[in-house]
């Protein structure tokens, strides 16, 4: 037993594990501390009153009305897994292990952070009618009936979430115009040369993307520009963006990085005894990248807690820590392409390409000192699962016989 569990005076079997967050990385660390055979008590608390759902197919399915939500298929009370829905924690007191809710003080003795993000509001629209923001499965039931009555839409933000929801917009019949300050699509995702192809996408569906462009003011059924341009708006949709939900850990004493999120180390622990932090309101060293990431995706926030899990049962039994580094993947369908990601690359790494950028299906590879660290992979599945193993091998690669599109990903080492 570790010596914090014994100062505690509390057993392994004995201990509260209360999660803060009830999404996937929250649900997820709940169902994975019972698969490891953690007997202790389990409390997750969500801030909204919905049964815990899946978000990715409220941009998809839930938007469209083809699905009436997306409820994870988990049997808590079956699993011991204590709900307590519809409370927002206001605070955190790691020195009482007391957490602040409305509702009153929670004791914990394990406490797990997994608060997700939160979507970044577009100046001086908070309240104003017709605006929307889509994160929650509430955000989502408010714009079903917007596409149903197939407004013109105004979409400010050319990144995954806008590129999603212009797609869903105009398969209801919408017109759709899609607002972005920068030069391209995805300009905070991926570099220039990579993201320029997918700006035909958009045309290619009968949506209008409007670059180098930003908001002035949003007027009664209009989007106005700041060079003056009046978009026509019955509805407008805000996706520029989501920083890490941590306000309500202000003054509690647990470090932020510069983005507010939490800083984990690689053992998904924060700078508070028996505090770990997991998905989307969390960054972590990197060893396979040499850097710390802060990773919004839904894959990171479905491995992260089996880590989490591991090492808050772990040290109770003093066993060696286990270090979370993860080849990050993300996907998402847009405008009739399925598009993957997985890796990290930065500005210095050498690029390959497969395929024509103009066509249905190609990759880009990003190579370090000879070996694959990220991969984008349109209408190629193939390539990225190949790619994203390669990846997490370190394999090098030779860059002249990964060009050719023809050849299979792994036949392409050096």
């Amino acid at each position: 037993m570790s010596e914090q569990t014994q100062q505690r005076g509390t057993s392994a079997a004995e201990r509260r594990v209360v999660v803060v967050g009830a999404g996937m990385a929250g649900v997820q660390t709940a169902v994975a501390l019972r698969e490891q055979g953690f007997t202790g008590t389990v409390t997750v608390l969500g801030a909204e009153p919905h049964q815990p759902y899946d978000r990715p197919p409220l941009s998809k399915a839930v938007l469209l009305g083809k699905a009436e939500g997306s409820a994870f298929d988990v049997d808590f009370e079956a699993l011991g897994i204590g709900l307590r829905l519809g409370r927002e924690v206001l605070g955190a007191r790691p020195e009482d292990r007391e957490l602040d809710t409305d509702e009153g003080p929670v004791p914990y003795d394990v406490l797990v952070l997994a608060t997700g993000a939160e979507p970044i509001r577009l100046p001086g629209t908070e309240g104003v009618p017709g605006v929307h923001l889509l994160r929650t499965l509430d955000d989502a039931e408010r714009l079903r009936p917007v596409l149903a009555r197939q407004h013109d839409v105004v979409v400010v933000g050319a990144g995954w979430i806008g590129a999603e929801f212009a797609t869903a917009a105009r398969e209801a019949g919408c017109a759709v115009t899609v607002v972005e300050a920068a030069d391209r699509p995805l300009a905070g995702a991926l570099p220039a040369d990579v993201a320029a192809p997918m700006s035909a996408w958009y045309a290619d569906s009968g949506a209008r993307l409007r670059t180098h462009a930003r908001v002035e003011r949003v007027e009664p059924g209009a989007v106005v520009l700041d060079d003056g341009t009046r978009l026509p708006a019955g509805a407008v949709v805000v996706g520029i963006g989501a920083r890490p939900a941590t306000r309500w850990l202000t003054g509690s004493g647990i470090a932020l990085g510069e983005h507010d999120e939490v800083l984990a180390d690689a053992h998904l622990r924060t700078s508070a005894p028996d505090v770990y932090a997991v998905g989307d309101c969390a960054s972590f060293p990197s060893g396979r990248y040499g850097e710390r990431l802060l990773v919004h995706h839904w894959d990171n926030a479905l491995q992260g807690p089996r880590t989490v899990a591991a090492n808050i049962i772990g040290d109770a039994t003093d066993e060696p820590p286990v270090v979370y580094d993860p080849v990050p993947y993300f996907w998402s369908e847009q405008f009739g392409r399925f598009v993957q990601y997985a890796g990290h690359y930065a500005a210095a790494d050498t690029v390959v390409r497969r395929g024509d950028p103009a066509g249905p299906a190609w990759s880009v590879c990003w190579l370090r000192e000879g070996r694959l660290v990220a991969l984008l992979a349109v209408g190629r599945p193939r390539d990225l699962a190949q790619g994203r193993r390669l990846i997490e091998a370190g394999t090098a690669m030779d860059a002249g016989l990964l060009e050719d599109p023809a050849l299979p990903l792994k036949a392409a080492t050096a």
